[in-house]
């Protein structure tokens, strides 16, 4: 995952220059480089964004907006786009985009534990010299070749534009679907 030049990057400069406590490097960029070397390719091709999620329990949108601007500035000279948002926020307007509520969290890894597929359930810090990584599924599933889907939130159609996406950029990628209704989950088995 950290052959991906960008996401070393973001590490290292996210670790001593955002001031932030409980924070991740997350989801696609993750999973996606390492399709990428699965498939012969760069590591940062077909990566649309990172991901820095983090969480603060100051819910205003004046204190997360300070955070995007730091970010901002902090990564402003590398041609990627690198997001950030506060998971203690997402609850806030999660219902009314997507149609179904968030749970409160009290960290920022219960926003990874409730992606939309466990492939991508994963996260990565930087502290001091050493990388910490939050896999709620296990890493198998990271370097598996068949996405499969987590209906800890029930949002069948966010999985299924994701699948779409990613099976056109990296074609040797399989998925299993969503499940038929909420309770039952799917497994690679």
């Amino acid at each position: 995952m950290l052959t991906n030049r960008w996401s070393a990057l973001i590490l290292e400069r996210a670790s001593c220059g955002l001031g932030l406590a409980d924070w991740w490097l997350t989801s696609g960029c993750l999973a996606q480089t390492v399709w990428n070397r699965v498939a012969g390719r760069e590591p940062d091709r077909g990566i649309l964004d990172y991901d820095l999620i983090y969480f603060d329990p100051d819910t205003s949108w004046e204190a997360e907006d300070e955070v995007i601007r730091r970010t901002a500035d902090l990564f402003s000279d590398l041609p990627i786009t690198v997001q950030i948002r506060n998971q203690a926020r997402v609850p806030l307007w999660y219902r009314a985009k997507f149609g179904v509520p968030y749970p409160p969290v009290s960290a920022a890894s219960d926003g990874i534990d409730r992606f939309p597929c466990r492939n991508t359930a994963i996260g990565i810090r930087s502290d001091a010299d050493d990388h910490i990584v939050h896999a709620p599924f296990g890493l198998d599933l990271t370097f598996s070749d068949t996405l499969v889907p987590n209906p800890e939130l029930w949002v069948p159609d966010v999985y299924q534009a994701k699948v779409r996406r990613w099976m056109t950029v990296w074609p040797h990628l399989t998925a299993l679907p969503w499940p038929t209704r909420p309770g039952i989950r799917n497994s690679p088995d």
